[in-house]
């Protein structure tokens, strides 16, 4: 069995970190944008947090997409049958945190598209839109967003309720994800 290198874990280390800070951005940005008021003419300093909070959303999009293909080069490099019912465990609630900032970010995405708003991947690349604005579409997928963003935070409450069951072991498994 090769073992994964260590540029590989420290890799594996940086960018879970990142995710888990932009993450908790988000949550609390969100709370902060939605307060601010509707743009106008004379009120438009909303825009510029709302589109950061795209711009970071779509490349934590791109984040978990490399730690997936770094997940999955590691899982070659296991042996399978050697997995306990914890490894286990950890595997799903891991793609399940995946899945749901995929699906959060996706679904805000669409939302964007559809409320007729530009998005503009930093302020340099214009997204395309998926349509022309429709507003029955852009609260469906804002629901969905909100929804997957709520569930996305009940499983990162349980990810770190492993990490706190971990330490209290004292396994060895948490001084993996920190410098």
């Amino acid at each position: 069995m090769v073992k994964p290198s260590n540029s590989h874990a420290i890799l594996q280390m940086v960018l879970h970190w990142t995710l888990a800070a932009a993450i908790l951005f988000l949550f609390v940005s969100s709370w902060w944008m939605l307060s601010l008021p509707l743009p106008s003419d004379d009120h438009t300093y909303r825009v510029v947090p709302f589109q950061l909070h795209k711009n970071i959303g779509i490349t934590l999009l791109l984040i978990i997409l490399v730690m997936i293909c770094l997940r999955w080069v590691r899982r070659l490099q296991q042996n399978a049958a050697a997995r306990s019912a914890l490894q286990t465990l950890a595997d799903i609630d891991q793609w399940l945190i995946y899945a749901l900032v995929a699906a959060c970010c996706s679904s805000g995405y669409l939302s964007s598209s559809y409320s007729g708003w530009n998005t503009e991947f930093w302020w340099l690349i214009q997204l395309p839109a998926w349509a022309r604005e429709n507003d029955g579409l852009n609260i469906l997928f804002s629901d969905l967003h909100q929804w997957s963003c709520w569930l996305l935070l009940l499983a990162i409450v349980l990810h770190i309720a492993a990490a706190i069951y971990h330490g209290l072991r004292d396994d060895a498994l948490l001084p993996k994800m920190f410098p």
